[in-house]
């Protein structure tokens, strides 16, 4: 109750009296301190979005809605409305970098759901291939027999045709599978290997596809910001979401072979555990989750 009444009388009343007070003793207004005192990353730009909502002026609340394009005039008209020189260039630049944070992560978000909204077609021979791509970078030394095989549960789909299995995810799924071997092929290897456990064992592909949807949830809601802030100065790009999904696919095989399942038959159990040690990690303002190459 306390807490209630203490954020009503701050918000509407001390938050006022307390920035007139600091803006006499600095001679600078609210976002002057908040773009020249805090360092580059999360801390600055979600501060940044958290006072510009709060304010009354249109040009600053529309400021985090802003697109990509309209960045450099909004610097420009924040500017003029708080009545800073455009000579101050300190000021200038951060503000255009937490802007492009800000636009690039709405438009991250929205092509990772236009790939997630894309079904996988075994008629388009660019579907096809990712998915052959996958085999071959997990499976080099043997052949794939036929499109339609039983060899592709040996990599951790459930049945003999793989697009059944990206219905959720769409080719979101798929080429998240792919970049992570292509790119960290050994840890998908060995990550592949350890999925046959005899007792810890798991369907890698499947796995996969489902800390594809971990990693768009997070996204989607918002709790990726932080960690996007501080990996990127400027905007966020589909590059950086799937490294994201390469950190969760890692650690998710070490998590699971921690804990030690009695069996696959718990995994919504320790994947939602999982889920929750990774939403807490995000919630730090320093936090960069990634693998590192």
């Amino acid at each position: 109750m306390w807490a209630h009444v203490w954020g009503f009388l701050y918000s509407n009343y001390f938050r006022f009296w307390l920035k007139w007070v600091l803006r006499l003793l600095t001679g600078k207004c609210e976002l002057q301190r908040l773009l020249g005192g805090a360092e580059a990353g999360a801390r600055r730009t979600l501060s940044i979005m958290s006072s510009f909502l709060m304010k009354s002026f249109t040009v600053l609340r529309n400021a985090v809605h802003v697109e990509e394009a309209e960045v450099e005039k909004c610097v420009r008209d924040v500017m003029k409305e708080k009545k800073i020189g455009q000579k101050d260039t300190r000021f200038k630049t951060n503000l255009h970098i937490s802007l492009l944070q800000i636009s690039g992560y709405k438009k991250l978000y929205l092509d990772v759901e236009n790939l997630r909204k894309v079904p996988y077609d075994s008629e388009n021979e660019e579907h096809e291939e990712q998915l052959i791509e996958l085999w071959n970078l997990l499976m080099p030394h043997e052949n794939l027999k036929a499109r339609i095989s039983k060899q592709w549960c040996d990599i951790g789909f459930q049945g003999d045709d793989p697009k059944t299995d990206f219905r959720g995810m769409g080719l979101l799924g798929l080429v998240n599978l792919v970049y992570f071997s292509k790119h960290y092929t050994n840890e998908a290897r060995q990550i592949l290997s350890r999925s046959n456990h005899p007792k810890l064992g798991y369907s890698y592909a499947i796995v996969g596809i489902n800390l594809t949807e971990m990693a768009y949830s997070l996204l989607k809601n918002g709790a990726l910001k932080g960690h996007l802030y501080n990996m990127v100065s400027g905007l966020p790009q589909m590059e950086h979401f799937h490294q994201f999904y390469c950190y969760l696919v890692y650690e998710f095989d070490k998590f699971w072979f921690e804990e030690e399942p009695e069996s696959i038959m718990h995994f919504n159990q320790y994947r939602e555990k999982f889920h929750e040690k990774i939403k807490g990690l995000l919630l730090d303002y320093n936090v960069v989750l990634t693998l590192q190459d």
